[in-house]
């Protein structure tokens, strides 16, 4: 079944057997979402692969990062010419000494650096108005959050123990509960985490084609 947050807190208080006296909505709210942020960090997922376009402004070498962004994946320039090319990801430092007046265009970048929390920056300093295509991961959706409360998310519509055993191991926690029922919650969300990261990084991203239909050894006995 697909988890909405009725549903989901509704489960976390059966499992725990406590009630909404003690798991209030907004304890757990704060419970789901630190188990969906543990997800999101210990495994990569399809569902958070985003893409953004936008030109360069010729003279200026700053780019506003995306309000949902959490790290950037590749960057793709387009020039005037339509050819396209992957800028290299280089460190502050290297970007402030490429060319010691930012201010002034030089030429088609080819490298770009996270600047700090608001911007990320290209060199050499764009002298003309270049497309950019932006591959990041976003924060992830919340199910606590409109429109994922009612409809569900990717994660709680189809890896439903996943986020019921990380909020359960939260619960726990939160409750100071038996330690035996934490550690068996801890491992339930282990080995639900390593099935969802081997389908997220593994199954999901090889092609039977090229990359050959998965086969487990069988041992054969000898005749």
């Amino acid at each position: 079944m697909a988890y909405t947050l009725t549903n989901l807190q509704d489960d976390i208080r059966n499992y725990t057997e406590v009630d909404d006296g003690v798991l209030t909505t907004g304890v757990l709210n704060t419970i789901i979402k630190n188990s969906e942020n543990k997800i999101y960090r210990e495994s990569d997922s399809d569902d958070n692969r985003f893409y953004a376009t936008s030109n360069l402004a010729a003279g200026s070498r700053y780019v506003t990062i995306p309000s949902d962004l959490r790290f950037i994946r590749y960057v793709q320039l387009t020039d005037s010419a339509g050819n396209q090319t992957f800028l290299e990801k280089k460190d502050t430092s290297y970007m402030a000494t490429f060319y010691d007046t930012p201010g002034t265009a030089s030429g088609t970048p080819k490298y770009y650096a996270n600047w700090d929390a608001n911007y990320w920056v290209v060199a050499p300093t764009p002298n003309a108005t270049n497309l950019i295509t932006l591959a990041y991961t976003k924060q992830p959706d919340s199910i606590t959050a409109s429109p994922g409360s009612t409809q569900g998310t990717y994660t709680s519509n189809k890896y439903q123990d996943l986020l019921l055993y990380a909020c359960l191991v939260e619960a726990y926690g939160y409750l100071k509960g038996p330690a035996d029922m934490l550690q068996y919650y801890m491992q339930a969300y282990q080995k639900a985490l390593q099935s969802y990261s081997i389908e997220q990084q593994g199954r999901r991203r090889r092609d039977e084609y090229q990359d050959g239909v998965i086969r487990t050894p069988l041992k054969s006995p000898s005749p």
